[in-house]
């Protein structure tokens, strides 16, 4: 398992912590912190609170981000989804918790309108695994919680899910390859996993490495099959059959299909092995 100490998962800095992590680290005070929900389409996650440092991960309209700081417009938390911890805009949090969640989107991408009609401009956007709060159904929308109006058949309702992650990656085939991204708009090898796992009601860590230490059990690379996750140093892929695995990757800058053994040579000639396959239990 990833070390519980690690940066990418562990909200603790030197002025400040969370309070349960009193006696594991040192900071000058522990907070218990204060739960909101994202409240636009998505947002980024960065490592500093500055619009141009790096991406680390981005949250999702609906999903509970745990804020232990905030300065200057910008707040410093935990998303709950996975764990991860860094700085987002403060105005792309809702002012407090707010009413559960009932459904998720279940489309790539979903828009939101200010009334029950496709012919007015949409205020906004949705990704796939977004969560939000139906309060009624008129016609073919759904109203939410925040006034606006998504597509009913973009949804489903929490619980419901996907049987097959590799047919829900393959519906991001040609999404541009983003470092930190979870969306279609752009998103990177784990991301791709975490999101079509998700779809079906899995839970799956944030990055990589901690996907490979914490999901499935190792299987030989011959006896690959659908569904089986292909793991690289710094990067993973999905087995889509005998012959070819689908991957957010930097080579094509885009999620694409692959062959197995092509990606394999590819990957090797520069330098990285197969460190495991992994079949879910």
């Amino acid at each position: 398992m990833p070390d519980p100490l690690d940066r990418r998962i562990t909200p603790a800095r030197p002025d400040v912590a969370a309070a349960h992590l009193r006696g594991e680290v040192e900071a000058l005070r522990f907070v218990e912190g204060e739960r909101r929900r994202v409240a636009v389409g998505h947002v980024g996650i960065r490592r500093a609170p500055r619009s141009d440092s790096p991406l680390e991960t981005e949250a999702l309209f609906g999903e509970e981000v745990v804020v232990y700081d905030e300065l200057e417009g910008w707040a410093w938390g935990q998303l709950t989804t996975d764990d991860y911890v860094g700085y987002l805009p403060s105005a792309a949090l809702s002012a407090k918790l707010g009413p559960g969640r009932t459904h998720r989107v279940s489309a790539l991408r979903t828009l939101l309108f200010p009334s029950p009609s496709i012919k007015v401009p949409p205020v906004d956007a949705l990704s796939m695994n977004a969560q939000v709060a139906v309060l009624d159904v008129d016609g073919r929308f759904a109203e939410l919680d925040t006034g606006a109006y998504a597509v009913l058949s973009h949804l489903e309702p929490l619980g419901t899910y996907e049987a097959d992650a590799v047919s829900v990656a393959e519906r991001f085939i040609g999404a541009p390859y983003l470092w930190g991204g979870r969306t279609s708009l752009g998103l990177d090898c784990s991301a791709l996993v975490q999101m079509s796992l998700a779809a079906c009601g899995l839970a799956a860590p944030r990055d990589s490495d901690m996907q490979e230490a914490a999901l499935g059990n190792p299987i030989a690379p011959g006896d690959a099959r659908r569904g089986d996750m292909v793991f690289w140093k710094g990067h993973v892929a999905l087995v889509r059959d005998e012959a070819t695995i689908i991957h957010a990757n930097a080579h094509a800058m885009a999620v694409a299909i692959e062959g197995f053994e092509a990606a394999v040579a590819r990957i090797r000639e520069a330098g990285d092995e197969i460190t495991s396959v992994r079949r879910l239990d």
